[in-house]
Protein backbone atom coordinates (compact mmCIF):
# COMPACT_ATOMS: atom_id res chain seq x y z
CA UNK A 1 0.00 0.00 0.00
CA UNK A 2 3.02 2.54 -0.73
CA UNK A 3 2.22 5.91 -1.25
CA UNK A 4 -1.61 5.56 -0.35
CA UNK A 5 -1.31 8.02 2.00
CA UNK A 6 1.36 10.32 0.37
CA UNK A 7 1.43 13.43 1.99
CA UNK A 8 -1.64 13.18 5.05
CA UNK A 9 -0.95 13.64 8.40
CA UNK A 10 -3.04 10.98 10.35
CA UNK A 11 -3.37 10.41 14.08
CA UNK A 12 -3.62 7.05 15.95
CA UNK A 13 -4.99 6.97 19.32
CA UNK A 14 -3.99 3.46 21.51
CA UNK A 15 -0.95 3.23 19.18
CA UNK A 16 1.50 2.18 21.27
CA UNK A 17 0.65 -1.25 21.51
CA UNK A 18 -1.59 -4.14 19.11
CA UNK A 19 -3.64 -3.20 16.15
CA UNK A 20 -3.09 0.60 16.97
CA UNK A 21 0.58 0.12 16.58
CA UNK A 22 0.06 -1.84 13.37
CA UNK A 23 -2.08 0.97 12.00
CA UNK A 24 0.40 3.50 13.16
CA UNK A 25 3.70 1.42 11.27
CA UNK A 26 1.55 0.68 8.07
CA UNK A 27 0.32 4.25 7.64
CA UNK A 28 3.91 5.81 7.75
CA UNK A 29 5.06 2.95 5.34
CA UNK A 30 2.02 4.17 3.30
CA UNK A 31 3.66 7.64 3.21
CA UNK A 32 1.83 9.50 6.37
CA UNK A 33 2.83 11.89 8.68
CA UNK A 34 1.65 10.34 12.05
CA UNK A 35 0.75 11.31 15.51
CA UNK A 36 1.57 8.32 17.62
CA UNK A 37 -1.34 8.69 21.17
CA UNK A 38 -1.17 6.38 23.25
CA UNK A 39 -1.54 6.93 27.58
CA UNK A 40 0.33 4.23 28.10
CA UNK A 41 -1.43 2.64 31.05
CA UNK A 42 -0.77 -0.96 32.72
CA UNK A 43 -3.68 -3.12 31.91
CA UNK A 44 -5.84 -1.80 34.71
CA UNK A 45 -5.76 1.87 33.52
CA UNK A 46 -2.90 3.30 35.70
CA UNK A 47 0.92 3.96 35.79
CA UNK A 48 0.34 6.24 32.10
CA UNK A 49 3.54 6.44 30.47
CA UNK A 50 4.85 7.99 27.04
CA UNK A 51 7.44 5.26 26.80
CA UNK A 52 5.54 3.31 24.01
CA UNK A 53 4.61 5.97 21.56
CA UNK A 54 7.96 7.07 21.84
CA UNK A 55 9.35 3.70 20.74
CA UNK A 56 6.70 3.23 17.82
CA UNK A 57 7.65 7.17 16.56
CA UNK A 58 11.25 6.01 17.01
CA UNK A 59 10.72 2.79 14.78
CA UNK A 60 8.94 4.95 12.13
CA UNK A 61 11.78 7.30 12.34
CA UNK A 62 14.45 4.35 11.89
CA UNK A 63 12.45 3.51 8.89
CA UNK A 64 12.39 7.22 7.02
CA UNK A 65 9.32 8.47 8.22
CA UNK A 66 7.54 10.73 9.86
CA UNK A 67 6.10 10.70 13.68
CA UNK A 68 5.46 12.76 17.05
CA UNK A 69 4.68 10.73 19.78
CA UNK A 70 1.79 11.65 22.47
CA UNK A 71 0.71 10.58 25.54
CA UNK A 72 -3.36 11.81 26.36
CA UNK A 73 -6.34 10.56 27.94
CA UNK A 74 -8.85 10.60 25.15
CA UNK A 75 -11.47 10.15 27.38
CA UNK A 76 -11.25 14.18 27.84
CA UNK A 77 -11.65 16.66 25.79
CA UNK A 78 -8.75 18.72 26.15
CA UNK A 79 -6.91 15.10 25.77
CA UNK A 80 -8.73 14.71 22.36
CA UNK A 81 -7.73 18.37 21.25
CA UNK A 82 -3.94 18.13 22.65
CA UNK A 83 -3.66 15.20 19.84
CA UNK A 84 -5.35 17.02 17.15
CA UNK A 85 -3.17 19.94 18.18
CA UNK A 86 -0.18 17.89 17.83
CA UNK A 87 -0.65 17.44 14.03
CA UNK A 88 -2.04 20.98 13.51
CA UNK A 89 1.38 22.33 15.14
CA UNK A 90 3.79 19.88 13.61
CA UNK A 91 2.17 19.62 9.67
CA UNK A 92 -0.87 22.21 9.70
CA UNK A 93 -3.38 19.64 8.60
CA UNK A 94 -5.05 16.82 10.05
CA UNK A 95 -6.20 14.08 7.33
CA UNK A 96 -7.02 11.38 8.95
CA UNK A 97 -8.08 9.89 12.74
CA UNK A 98 -7.85 6.25 13.96
CA UNK A 99 -9.57 5.45 17.27
CA UNK A 100 -8.60 2.43 18.60
CA UNK A 101 -8.03 3.08 22.38
CA UNK A 102 -9.42 0.93 24.77
CA UNK A 103 -9.92 -0.58 28.10
CA UNK A 104 -11.70 -3.73 29.40
CA UNK A 105 -13.21 -4.04 33.13
CA UNK A 106 -14.65 -7.62 33.06
CA UNK A 107 -17.53 -8.19 35.49
CA UNK A 108 -20.81 -10.14 35.65
CA UNK A 109 -23.37 -7.60 34.99
CA UNK A 110 -24.92 -7.96 38.70
CA UNK A 111 -21.26 -7.20 40.33
CA UNK A 112 -20.53 -4.27 38.21
CA UNK A 113 -19.41 -1.40 39.77
CA UNK A 114 -20.40 2.02 38.31
CA UNK A 115 -16.60 3.03 38.46
CA UNK A 116 -16.18 -0.37 36.03
CA UNK A 117 -19.18 0.75 33.66
CA UNK A 118 -17.98 4.26 33.44
CA UNK A 119 -14.44 3.87 32.97
CA UNK A 120 -15.01 1.31 29.86
CA UNK A 121 -17.62 3.88 28.12
CA UNK A 122 -15.63 7.09 28.90
CA UNK A 123 -12.17 5.25 27.17
CA UNK A 124 -14.06 3.54 24.17
CA UNK A 125 -17.01 6.09 23.41
CA UNK A 126 -16.32 9.29 24.72
CA UNK A 127 -12.76 8.62 23.74
CA UNK A 128 -13.94 8.24 20.07
CA UNK A 129 -16.19 11.18 20.23
CA UNK A 130 -13.32 13.49 21.52
CA UNK A 131 -11.12 12.80 18.33
CA UNK A 132 -13.81 12.85 15.75
CA UNK A 133 -15.31 16.68 17.11
CA UNK A 134 -11.82 18.11 17.14
CA UNK A 135 -10.60 16.57 13.62
CA UNK A 136 -14.08 16.60 12.11
CA UNK A 137 -14.02 20.94 13.03
CA UNK A 138 -10.63 21.08 10.97
CA UNK A 139 -11.71 18.94 8.52
CA UNK A 140 -14.56 20.74 7.42
CA UNK A 141 -12.57 23.78 7.09
CA UNK A 142 -10.20 22.29 4.64
CA UNK A 143 -9.46 21.37 1.13
CA UNK A 144 -9.82 17.78 0.87
CA UNK A 145 -12.02 16.88 3.99
CA UNK A 146 -11.01 13.81 5.63
CA UNK A 147 -11.57 10.32 7.07
CA UNK A 148 -12.87 9.14 10.62
CA UNK A 149 -12.11 5.54 11.77
CA UNK A 150 -13.01 3.59 14.81
CA UNK A 151 -13.03 0.58 16.15
CA UNK A 152 -16.04 -1.60 17.48
CA UNK A 153 -16.44 -5.66 18.64
CA UNK A 154 -19.19 -8.38 17.36
CA UNK A 155 -19.69 -8.05 21.22
CA UNK A 156 -21.83 -4.96 20.10
CA UNK A 157 -24.40 -7.49 18.79
CA UNK A 158 -23.98 -10.36 20.26
CA UNK A 159 -23.42 -9.59 23.75
CA UNK A 160 -20.83 -10.82 26.29
CA UNK A 161 -21.77 -12.72 29.41
CA UNK A 162 -18.97 -10.58 31.75
CA UNK A 163 -18.91 -7.75 29.20
CA UNK A 164 -21.68 -5.78 29.42
CA UNK A 165 -19.91 -2.49 30.03
CA UNK A 166 -17.44 -2.89 26.66
CA UNK A 167 -21.06 -4.20 24.69
CA UNK A 168 -22.02 -1.02 25.18
CA UNK A 169 -19.94 1.04 24.37
CA UNK A 170 -18.49 -0.91 21.30
CA UNK A 171 -22.61 -0.69 20.39
CA UNK A 172 -22.59 3.18 20.81
CA UNK A 173 -19.40 3.36 18.59
CA UNK A 174 -21.48 2.21 15.79
CA UNK A 175 -24.31 4.11 16.47
CA UNK A 176 -21.96 7.25 16.70
CA UNK A 177 -19.96 6.26 13.62
CA UNK A 178 -23.45 6.45 11.48
CA UNK A 179 -24.70 9.63 12.14
CA UNK A 180 -21.23 10.97 12.08
CA UNK A 181 -21.40 9.83 8.61
CA UNK A 182 -24.21 11.01 7.74
CA UNK A 183 -23.77 14.19 9.17
CA UNK A 184 -20.17 15.01 7.72
CA UNK A 185 -20.35 13.96 4.19
CA UNK A 186 -21.46 16.79 3.07
CA UNK A 187 -17.85 18.27 4.12
CA UNK A 188 -16.00 15.67 2.71
CA UNK A 189 -15.46 13.63 5.62
CA UNK A 190 -16.09 9.87 5.74
CA UNK A 191 -16.94 7.89 9.22
CA UNK A 192 -15.89 3.79 9.41
CA UNK A 193 -15.88 1.14 11.64
CA UNK A 194 -13.98 -1.77 11.68
CA UNK A 195 -14.88 -4.55 13.79
CA UNK A 196 -11.36 -6.45 14.00
CA UNK A 197 -11.11 -10.20 15.03
CA UNK A 198 -7.09 -10.55 16.48
CA UNK A 199 -5.07 -11.59 19.26
CA UNK A 200 -3.70 -8.50 21.16
CA UNK A 201 -2.88 -7.53 25.22
CA UNK A 202 -7.24 -6.46 25.66
CA UNK A 203 -8.29 -9.80 23.76
CA UNK A 204 -5.49 -11.92 25.78
CA UNK A 205 -7.78 -12.84 28.67
CA UNK A 206 -10.69 -13.37 26.75
CA UNK A 207 -12.13 -17.11 27.28
CA UNK A 208 -12.63 -17.83 24.07
CA UNK A 209 -10.89 -19.34 21.08
CA UNK A 210 -11.54 -18.32 17.46
CA UNK A 211 -10.53 -20.21 14.78
CA UNK A 212 -10.23 -16.98 12.81
CA UNK A 213 -8.16 -14.90 15.06
CA UNK A 214 -5.61 -13.18 13.26
CA UNK A 215 -2.93 -10.62 14.12
CA UNK A 216 -2.99 -6.60 14.31
CA UNK A 217 -0.99 -7.03 11.33
CA UNK A 218 -3.49 -8.44 9.61
CA UNK A 219 -6.10 -5.65 10.75
CA UNK A 220 -4.14 -2.31 9.95
CA UNK A 221 -4.30 -2.39 6.02
CA UNK A 222 -7.62 -2.32 6.24
CA UNK A 223 -7.49 0.95 8.04
CA UNK A 224 -4.61 2.45 5.78
CA UNK A 225 -7.31 1.86 3.04
CA UNK A 226 -9.85 3.72 5.02
CA UNK A 227 -7.25 6.43 5.48
CA UNK A 228 -6.91 7.18 1.91
CA UNK A 229 -8.60 9.00 -0.84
Amino acid sequence: MSGFLEGKVVAVTGAGRGIGRAIALDSAKAGARVVVADYGVSMDGSEPSSAIADDVVAEIKAAGGEAVAIASDVSTMEGGSSIITAAMDNWGRIDGCVCVAGILRERMLFNMTEEEFDDVVRVHLKGTFTIYRHAAAIMRKQEGGGSLVSFTSGVWALGSTAQANYAAAKGGIVSFNYAAALGLVRYGIRANVIAPVARTRMSANVPQALAENGDPEDISPMAVYLLSD
